[in-house]
């Protein structure tokens, strides 16, 4: 019992190992494929792997709201997978790792413009907080991977619109979790496969490296990744997942310090701190607004019990 206790905990921290050290086979793998041939080779065989563990699994194989989903595939697949692997071609692992979890930010401020959302004020600081770190992250005085940087920012807007249109959807529809993961993965898979054909690039150097980093990415970065997220979600209020997400490019970061020797500018290293605190300061917005939640439900049932018991 005290084991599986700790189990949730267990699979968010192989989580962010598994998301953050993903950033190194992705970097390892673009050096002998195009980024969208990685990217189309890593997402499209993971998400038939997942089709095929649906049926096995009881969960229903038939994808339900085709156009949402599909279009939540496009946007967090097709277009964050693929414009952050391809920012990776000129873009270091850890680099490109930090600004693609600041899509996180991008959703608070989708969410305002479109759904109606209110930002409160600990939210908007960490928007500010996260910013200004974008900014010495990138370095734009430098002109130095601009590109990079860029691609990797319209990545992490993709992923964030895509997550707004996830709300939606679910408001709409009663979705099975993993099924809808499998089906908007294939979608969003498509296009990365279309762009591969028409554009394959210098094709593929079938060295070990590259066979081991698509292995990876297959396996461990999108298939049992995908699934460890599903179990996390369920297992733990959304505060406590969301931890999860701050680990993830600290761990990028550092196995790129480790294992490809990239160096960091000072600058760089400021503005990571920066957008550290920044997700810690939603996470830590989240507990308090579940905590209060939480504590007006108590109140509320116990006013309902004084007054069943009164009765």
């Amino acid at each position: 019992m005290r084991s599986s206790r700790y189990l949730p905990i267990l699979a968010l921290a192989a989580l962010a190992l598994m998301w953050g050290y993903g950033w190194v086979p992705g970097k390892l793998g673009v050096l002998e494929s195009s980024g969208f041939m990685f990217a189309a080779l890593r997402s499209f065989p993971a998400y038939l792997i997942l089709l095929a563990l649906l049926p096995l699994l009881g969960r229903p194989l038939r994808p339900k709201a085709v156009g949402l989903t599909a279009a939540v595939g496009v946007l967090q697949i097709g277009g964050f997978v693929g414009l952050t692997t391809a920012a990776l071609v000129a873009g270091g692992a850890g680099h490109t790792a930090m600004l693609a979890n600041t899509w996180q930010f991008w959703i608070l401020v989708l969410a305002w413009l479109f759904l109606d959302e209110r930002l409160a004020g600990a939210q908007w600081l960490s928007v500010a907080v996260g910013l200004v770190g974008l900014v010495l992250i990138i370095e734009p005085w430098q002109l130095r991977g601009v590109l990079s940087s860029l691609l990797t920012l319209a990545g992490a807007l993709c992923f964030a619109a895509g997550a707004v249109v996830a709300k939606v959807l679910r408001q709409r529809h009663e979705v099975e979790l993993l099924s809808l993961t499998t089906w908007q993965g294939l979608f969003g898979a498509i296009p990365l496969v279309v762009i591969a054909a028409v554009f394959p690039g210098d094709g593929i150097q079938w060295s070990a490296t590259f066979i081991w980093s698509l292995a990876y990415s297959i396996l461990f970065g999108t298939a049992l990744a995908s699934i460890v997220w599903l179990y996390v979600i369920h297992a733990l209020p959304a505060n406590m997942a969301g931890i999860g997400t701050i680990g993830t490019p600290v761990v990028g970061v550092l196995a790129a310090w480790i294992q490809l020797g990239e160096d960091l500018s000072a600058a760089e290293i400021t503005g990571m701190v920066l957008v550290v605190l920044a997700l810690s300061l939603l996470v830590l917005h989240g507990a308090m607004t579940a905590g209060k939640r939480v504590r007006a439900d108590g109140v509320d049932q116990a006013v309902i019990e004084e007054e069943a018991a009164g009765s």
